[in-house]
């Protein structure tokens, strides 16, 4: 399956498609996990999971009390049968989901240059890094509510298997992040892991390993922000924000249940795989994409001069 060449931009009047990879050239964007994806990261592999029930949880609870509000104001029947479609059923899909087992992330070994990729069935695939497609789509549409802009980070692998059926032939990865610069930073965690070094992505796996209650985790999370950010913002943001319009304390009891913590790849030769190399057998990045990343970065360059 052919792409167009990374850094490649395709628009229309009410959508936009941005291919990432391959070859996995700079973004230039900063790191940016807003999805928490990033469920283990150490020297030798990075773990990104697709299960993200906080997220969920902090587009629905929102819509939700805006539904309370709007019926205590109009007790209508109307206003009761929109919540519970709108609300209603991305809610049961929310239970459903947490009566499941969370699936198995996808391991990205960078001292080999390879990915892991989990299957359904039990199977796993062995993914070079540089044939890893990535691309963020982005889509418009306008009614009476006005402009409405959805997006997705999309992440595409192909099974090595050149005897695989044909259902069984690609595997993609959807995030729900926005699309356009929240995709490509998105991306970049990944990218950058490879590319520069796991210093380069900033993680927050502590919070599956917590040993503190719920509310103390809070308040130390409180503290924290307040140390960065002053009491004022913090009070606004993580307190009244995070604790009424995104429940942050449900998203913890949650996570904990679920990804307390996250799964891990059971296969043995996967487990061997995943061991440390000497540094003289690391993997190396091929002439292509040497070349790919620094013509890419003296573009940037170019960017960045001209707009200063």
């Amino acid at each position: 399956m052919s792409t167009p060449p990374a850094g490649t931009t395709k628009k229309r009047a009410m959508s936009r498609r941005d291919y990432l990879a391959p070859l996995p050239v700079p973004t230039g964007q900063k790191p940016c996990d807003s999805l928490n994806t990033i469920w283990r990261k150490n020297q030798v592999f990075l773990d990104i999971g697709n299960y993200s029930i906080g997220s969920a949880v902090m587009v629905i609870w929102p819509v939700l009390l805006l539904f309370v509000f709007m019926t205590y104001i109009t007790p209508h029947p109307l206003m009761w049968g929109g919540g519970l479609i709108i609300v209603g059923i991305p809610i049961l899909f929310v239970i459903q989901g947490l009566f499941r087992e969370v699936p198995l992330p996808v391991r990205f070994n960078r001292q080999r240059r390879e990915v892991c990729v989990p299957q359904a069935d039990g199977t796993y695939w062995i993914v070079p890094w540089e044939t890893v497609t990535a691309a963020a789509t982005q889509h418009s549409s306008v009614s009476q509510a006005g402009r409405a802009t959805m997006g997705l980070l999309i992440i595409g692998f192909e099974n090595p298997d050149p005897q695989a059926k044909e259902g069984e032939k690609h595997y993609s990865m959807g995030f729900n992040c926005g699309g356009g610069t929240t995709a490509m930073a998105l991306w970049e965690c990944m990218r950058s892991y490879m590319e520069v070094g796991p210093d380069a992505v900033e993680d927050q796996t502590a919070r599956f390993y917590r040993s503190k209650g719920i509310w103390a985790t809070y308040v130390d999370d409180l503290i924290k922000a307040a140390k960065l950010r002053g009491w004022l913002v913090t009070a606004l943001w993580e307190g009244f924000c995070g604790l009424f319009i995104f429940n942050t304390l449900l998203i913890d009891v949650l996570e904990r249940w679920k990804l307390n913590p996250p799964p891990d790849l059971p296969y043995p030769d996967i487990i061997e795989w995943s061991k440390p190399l000497p540094p003289e057998q690391w993997a190396k990045r091929s002439p292509e994409l040497e070349a790919a990343i620094a013509k890419r970065e003296a573009e940037l360059a170019d960017q960045t001069a001209e707009k200063a």
